[in-house]
């Protein structure tokens, strides 16, 4: 029988229906995010007695999301949290009950179809060994990879304490998605959601440079899975810049083994760049086996159906559709045999 490949993406989140009270679970003062239930498929999150994001079924209901995949055309996604919940600027201990609330929740939500949703956890990036504990935890309990943010404050991801973290993920064999969060605020950045449309593709660049310049990469062994959200931001755009300033003036910037570009294949970023003109940039620079199809579900600055943009790329050949639409994502997440069989099982249908 011919093998049918899996459809899978890696950049959704989730928002569970309800959760305890932070502040009396945690012993912190808020603001802290909360569910506010305006109706039984809609709501709104919180932060404090703001209103920060407004939210439909499918955040935190299976049936609704495995009712939009299918719409969709997906087989696969990998669910993960949403950024609000990382609680990095907290004490230690505060951010390890909300990762444990949270990381539990999370099962809750892919337990109704575990071959189709895949949990990411969240763990306090601000502490290397709670993190790694965290980790394992989640490990055992049935998640796949890890969520992490960008950054922890003023600390980037050439950090030793994140770096120890990263390569505790590459011994655990631990996939790694990271999302830009904590975007800088400004009055210049309040309008037009510049935070999201700027700050977000500014911070992945960052983070992503602070991996090659900060000596991360050489540093890290090549075996960890590590992915960016939204195309890796405005990164691959500037290589040529990077790579140019690197050479001309390397008493700041050659402090990395090699120049930017020699560090492409050490990692991977998800499809969310939303035209085709930028999908094709985004395929010359990284190479079609470093994309993976991320939809940002299900949030409205997300892609809805979810993968067109590669299934409707003229430019693009059958197999770099494939491997884009999951073949890449199955090597990620480390899993093969039964997203293949789900697929297959889907098609005869």
């Amino acid at each position: 029988m011919r093998t049918v490949q899996a459809t899978i993406d890696i950049h959704t989140h989730y928002v569970p229906k309800g959760w305890p009270d932070l502040e009396r679970e945690t012993g912190g003062s808020g603001p802290w995010p909360w569910l506010r239930s305006d109706s039984e498929r809609e709501a709104m999150l919180m932060l404090g007695s703001t209103e920060y994001r407004p939210l439909r079924a499918a955040a935190w209901a299976a049936e609704e999301r495995l009712a939009a995949m299918d719409v969709d055309g997906v087989d696969v996604q990998v669910v993960s949290p949403t950024p609000l919940f990382f609680s990095y600027a907290r004490e230690t201990t505060e951010a390890m009950k909300v990762s444990r609330i949270f990381n539990d929740l999370a099962l809750e939500v892919c337990a109704p179809a575990p071959q189709r949703l895949i949990p990411f956890c969240q763990v306090p990036l601000q502490d290397t060994d709670a993190a790694c504990r965290e980790l394992d935890r989640c490990l055992e309990n049935g998640h796949v990879g890890v969520e992490i943010g960008n950054h922890v404050g003023d600390r980037d991801l050439d950090d030793e304490g994140i770096i120890a973290f990263l390569q505790h993920c590459a011994d655990r064999n631990a996939a790694v998605f990271v999302h830009p969060w904590d975007m800088p605020s400004s009055p210049r950045l309040e309008r037009w959601m510049a935070r999201w449309l700027v700050g977000m593709p500014g911070e992945t660049h960052l983070s992503i440079l602070s991996l090659i310049l900060g000596g991360g990469f050489d540093r890290l062994p090549p075996h960890l899975r590590l992915c960016f959200a939204h195309g890796g931001g405005s990164f691959p755009y500037w290589v040529g810049r990077m790579d140019n300033a690197w050479h001309q003036r390397p008493d700041l910037i050659a402090t990395s083994e090699f120049p930017p570009s020699h560090y492409l294949n050490r990692f991977s970023v998800d499809s969310a760049v939303f035209n085709h003109a930028s999908l094709r940039l985004l395929v010359d620079v990284m190479g079609s086996e470093h994309i993976m199809l991320g939809s940002d579900f299900p949030y409205p600055l997300g892609e809805r159906p979810a993968g067109n943009l590669i299934r409707q790329a003229e430019f693009l050949t059958n197999e770099q559709q494939r491997q884009m639409l999951g073949g890449n994502a199955q090597q990620f997440l480390g899993i093969d045999s039964g997203v293949t069989m789900l697929a297959e099982k889907k098609a005869a249908s």
